[in-house]
């Protein structure tokens, strides 16, 4: 056992030595116990046996070798010391068959075990070469995967995952994150599909990225509750190619008929204000003539908004303090439109909140929805309030523009931000749908918040620390 522990001498050396210690050892009780007739012999096979097996079969026939020459010279010291002694030279032989025969049969077996050892090492490798090409494809995947396990633990998840949640890659790695504490909103969703596993969600907005994604769940096994694998596909990242898409056709299709359009459309206008001039000559009818300008007016404004589109994605991002920006903007938004100052209210708890905006494009969101918020409200003293707050996400600055009006119908919460659906008379249906591209093009969102008592448009974007 020393020498084992000690790897000293080498494996053949120490295998030879011990396996004729027993060989010796177990001829001199047969010498001792009669000779062969005794049937200690047989022990001589367990051995033999061991060792063949040991050795990957080697050494196998050496060792049956050496166990039949030291049982013959037994038999043959036995029979020249011992008087009236029998020599048993058939059993003796027959003894020695069956130490050739369990040598080769340990051979054969130490190759087929050789064979599946070596089969068993390239299944390993091949599996090692299949877990990493998984753990790459994971890693690399443009899609947030988490796996849980029975408890909601997280087990284990990609970069584009820690991306999404706004997880640091140290997180969790010396204690498991609980799904429930650090992401609530999917825990309730895994909850629901546990319950129900055909039913559909709508996309969600995270609170630690402000991503917009959208779920689904794999169980791990039959049983959902033994583990489940999260799937987070980021729908702005396809939002982002699909916009791309949409501003290549686009570009042609502006290109090729704005003027087109808006030159049949300066002739259409000046020939209306030419006949509003003559209309006490020829008696025309003013209120047609109204009609011609102000539809061309609009048909003007349509193509402004449509061109307005193919440059959207073109910002200059700033450090705005945004409480001085809203005061300075309501200034200039009231005069313009001719509203009384005090229908706004500013509500900002420390008014110091930075972000990072392009400033026309901020000014463009502002207008379209404070002039869908006077629309709607009741015109009163503090019917339009603009509430600043730091988001869910400490590095996210939450603006809010609610009036006291009716609100949005819940039947059209989903349509209001596709182009050219509008509610309006005279209205164009591209406002909303401009305000939230403008919001996707600065890195932030804008949504309509369903569980307001009155109109709740909701911005969401990124602050930004002072430079020092």
């Amino acid at each position: 056992m020393l020498l084992i522990k000690l790897r000293a001498p080498d494996f053949n050396s120490q295998l030879t030595v011990q396996v004729v210690i027993d060989i010796v050892f177990i001829s001199i009780m047969l010498y001792a116990s009669g000779g062969v007739q005794s049937g200690l012999g047989v022990l001589l096979l367990v051995s033999l046996a061991a060792a063949g097996l040991i050795s990957h079969g080697r050494l196998a026939l050496f060792f049956a070798s050496i166990a039949t020459i030291s049982l013959l010279l037994q038999e043959t010291y036995s029979l020249l010391t011992v008087d009236f002694y029998s020599a048993q030279y058939s059993q003796a032989g027959l003894l020695s068959m069956a130490y050739f025969a369990v040598a080769w049969l340990a051979y054969q077996l130490a190759k087929h075990t050789l064979a599946s050892e070596q089969l068993a090492k390239e299944r390993g490798i091949d599996l090692v070469n299949m877990a990493q090409v998984n753990q790459l494809v994971i890693q690399d995947i443009q899609e947030g995967v988490l796996v849980l396990d029975k408890d909601g633990n997280i087990r284990q998840r990609n970069t584009y995952a820690e991306k999404l949640l706004n997880m640091n890659s140290s997180d969790g790695k010396n204690e498991l994150l609980r799904l429930s504490d650090y992401v609530p909103e999917i825990t309730d969703r895994l909850v629901s599909w546990q319950g129900d596993s055909n039913i559909s969600f709508d996309l969600l907005r995270l609170a630690h990225s402000n991503a917009l994604v959208r779920t689904r769940f794999l169980p791990i096994q039959a049983d959902s509750r033994n583990g489940v694998v999260i799937f987070l596909e980021d729908m702005g990242h396809i939002q982002a190619q699909l916009q791309q898409l949409k501003l290549a056709a686009l570009g042609r299709l502006t290109a090729n008929i704005a003027h087109e359009i808006r030159n049949p459309l300066s002739a259409i206008n000046h020939a209306a204000e030419l006949l509003e001039e003559e209309q006490l000559d020829n008696n025309t009818n003013p209120q047609l003539v109204r009609i011609i300008c102000e539809n061309t007016q609009r048909l003007n404004k349509i193509v402004q908004d449509v061109l307005q589109l193919n440059r959207r994605n073109i910002s200059k991002l700033e450090i705005i303090e945004i409480h001085e920006f809203i005061q300075k903007f309501l200034e200039e938004f009231c005069h313009t439109e001719k509203i009384n100052t005090n229908t706004f209210i500013i509500v900002d708890g420390s008014k110091n909140h930075l972000i990072s905006f392009d400033r026309d494009h901020l000014n463009q969101i502002l207008w379209n929805l404070c002039q869908n918020a006077w629309r709607h409200c009741q015109k009163q003293i503090g019917s339009i309030r603009i509430e600043l707050s730091t988001g869910a996400n400490a590095n996210n600055v939450c603006l809010n523009i609610i009036d006291d009006g009716r609100g949005v119908d819940m039947k059209q919460t989903k349509q209001i931000f596709e182009p050219f659906f509008t509610t309006a008379t005279g209205g164009t249906g591209l406002g909303l749908y401009i305000a939230r591209e403008l919001c996707e093009t600065n890195h932030a969102s804008l949504d309509y918040v369903e569980d307001s008592p009155g109109g709740n448009f909701r911005i969401i974007c990124k602050s930004s620390q002072p430079c020092l």
